[in-house]
């Protein structure tokens, strides 16, 4: 093989790595969605834990609408600064307003209410709107 073609794959696998590279380290986390809906739970009797996790599971996540789902408990990771006054967190992501008004509309976001509301011994809710790219 020719001195100046083989110096030429070098220097091309090298030129590939570092923009590659450079590009890596320029990435940004993807955004889960537009609008965020976020609700903390405390339970009356921490028992219901794995229905209610179940129920959020199949009721909500698969409404229309819906991008992007998480549910979980608390996690201590040792930080007072970090809020541990509920037993489950729920994050629900839209695309749009409209989006978010059709599911909290939603039969299956009524029926999940209707059962776990009185089961409820504490309910925040926030809604935020992430307008970044």
């Amino acid at each position: 093989m020719n001195h100046k073609v083989l110096v030429a794959m070098l220097m091309s696998v090298v030129l590939w790595g570092a923009v590659s590279g450079c590009a890596c380290m320029d990435r940004r986390p993807q955004r889960p969605a537009m609008i965020g809906h976020i609700v903390f739970i405390g339970l009356s009797d921490l028992a219901d834990y794995d229905e209610i996790l179940g129920d959020s599971e199949s009721m909500l996540s698969t409404i229309p609408g819906v991008v992007s789902f998480a549910a979980g408990r608390h996690i201590d990771t040792g930080r007072s600064s970090v809020l541990h006054d509920y037993d489950l967190a729920i994050y629900i992501g839209f695309d749009s307003v409209e989006g978010l008004a059709a599911y909290v509309n939603h039969d299956q976001h009524i029926a999940y209410v209707t059962k776990w509301k009185p089961r409820l011994s504490a309910l925040r809710v926030y809604d935020m709107h992430d307008p970044t790219p």
